[in-house]
């Protein structure tokens, strides 16, 4: 259902020229006729409001139930640390948060993980960008696993692109689901893209791409 919350997040990324429509690649080489590129956030107003719908979404479907959040490098180490922010400012919750390096520390302390160090028992989230094949799970969970008996049950992402993965007839969303019991919540998903452009009268040919790419590649 499109709610007030994802037709306005929705703007913010057109706004912000994160969401673009036209003609692109995508990482696994399909041509699709949308894209998000969260890279595209550059302003102090930008990230935090960017942070605001990340820890409305966090609150709303796990309130405080958490030890800490991870934002897997590099896209993902604004979203978490503007998520915390938020979640303080907003919500008068404080957690701590951490990321990891892409080359591991051989100086001071050392080590590939900046910020929070987990311990057993934690209940870690992660707070990410997008998942179009779930490449970035796979690399972080093995990182975060490392750091002890810790549970890893939810993500939090900006679009859900819906995109089959590996396994004909599964997102790679439900591939992450089954292999690391993670649950995987976004802000929107490319359905609810699809339903506020139809809303708004937008090109009938840019429509028509959307639908077809959907036909192709997405499971829902």
């Amino acid at each position: 259902m499109l709610t007030q919350t994802k037709k306005e997040f929705i703007e913010f990324m057109m706004s912000a020229d994160v969401l673009r429509f036209g003609k692109f690649v995508t990482k696994s080489g399909r041509n699709t006729p949308y894209f998000v590129n969260t890279g595209n956030y550059k302003t102090g107003e930008q990230i935090a409001k960017l942070g605001g719908y990340y820890a409305k979404l966090v609150t709303e479907t796990i309130g405080e139930d958490f030890t800490a959040m991870f934002g897997p490098a590099y896209k993902g180490i604004p979203l978490a640390t503007s998520c915390a922010a938020a979640l303080y400012n907003n919500h008068g919750i404080s957690k701590p948060y951490f990321f990891n390096r892409k080359e591991e520390k051989d100086h001071g302390e050392g080590g590939s993980l900046v910020g929070y160090k987990p311990v057993n028992g934690d209940k870690l989230i992660i707070i990410e960008d997008v998942i179009t094949a779930g490449t970035a799970v796979r690399e972080v969970m093995p990182i975060l696993k490392g750091c002890g008996d810790v549970e890893v049950k939810h993500m939090f992402i900006s679009v859900n692109r819906c995109e089959v993965g590996k396994v004909p007839g599964k997102t790679a969303i439900m591939e992450v689901q089954e292999e690391y019991g993670i649950e995987v919540h976004p802000i929107v998903t490319v359905l609810d893209i699809h339903e506020y452009l139809k809303e708004n009268g937008t090109d009938p040919e840019l429509l028509k791409d959307m639908e077809a790419y959907m036909a192709q590649y997405c499971v829902f």
